[in-house]
This record gives structure tokens, C-alpha cells and sequence, in this order.
């Protein structure tokens, strides 16, 4: 599996699978690398990473996708490695992200360290999770 920022090229591909994020700001997050693309040697596109700024200095994982064939096999575990990494590169020291508490991904990132610190909850919502995580 190689990670890689995603390009203006992957804006089709992102359209199209990340439902979550407003169809504008797709290509402004490309442009500022806050968008990785996951790729398998064989099949191309498996997935994708994307984050933003909590309080506008605190990276913060807003959503990693990974298609199912690829789930449970470590792809996942590179993926946050990898942003890390580029994020300890780039001088930060704390790193944020959430899951509802309905999702089986807080176990996920509780095993790559992340603790739980805080919570959110929206009507209607189950309860989203943070979590942070110390570089």
C-alpha cells in the first residue's frame, strides 16, 4: 500500500465517495494537503484520509475511509501512522479526532494510543467521542 497526497486528479474520486464534506472545499483541501489518498499496487484508489484544524491549530482527522477488502489488515493502522508522521514533521504535538460512539473505530484508535477527551452529543445523534492523542 502507498499513501499519497491526493491531487487535483483525485477530485472525482473524493466527490464521489466522501459524502460528508461540502463538494467546495474538496479542491482548497487538496491544494493545502489535507487530503491523503490510499493506493493498492494492484487495483489503484482504496481509500482516503482527511483532516483539518481544531481551533484552527490542532490537527484533527476528520475522516478515514478504507473500501472493505482492505479493512482489518493494517491498512488503517499506516494510514494514521503516516499522518502522524507528517504532522510531528511539521511541528505539532497534539493530535485530535472523534467517532460515535455506536462505531466500533474508538478501539481502533484507542489502540494506537488516542485517549478519550471528551465528548459531544447532537440531538438525534449517538455520542461522539474525542479523542487526543500526544506526539
Amino acid at each position: 500500500m502507498n499513501i499519497v497526497f491526493a491531487s487535483d486528479s483525485d477530485y472525482e474520486y473524493i466527490k464521489e465517495r466522501d459524502h460528508h464534506m461540502l463538494e467546495y472545499l474538496i479542491l482548497p483541501k487538496i491544494r493545502q494537503n489535507e487530503i491523503f489518498i490510499l493506493k493498492n499496487d494492484d487495483c489503484g484508489n482504496i481509500g482516503w484520509m482527511r483532516y483539518s484544524y481544531f481551533w484552527d491549530n490542532t490537527p484533527f482527522m476528520n475522516m478515514l475511509w478504507i473500501d472493505a477488502p482492505y479493512r482489518k489488515k493494517g491498512t488503517g493502522t499506516k494510514a494514521v501512522l503516516f499522518w502522524e508522521d507528517e504532522m510531528k514533521r511539521n511541528g505539532f504535538k497534539l493530535l485530535m479526532t472523534s467517532t460515535l460512539a455506536s462505531e466500533e473505530a474508538q478501539h481502533f484508535y484507542r489502540k494506537l494510543g488516542y485517549r478519550d477527551s471528551g465528548c459531544l452529543l447532537l440531538e438525534g445523534e449517538p455520542l461522539e467521542i474525542l479523542l487526543t492523542k500526544s506526539l
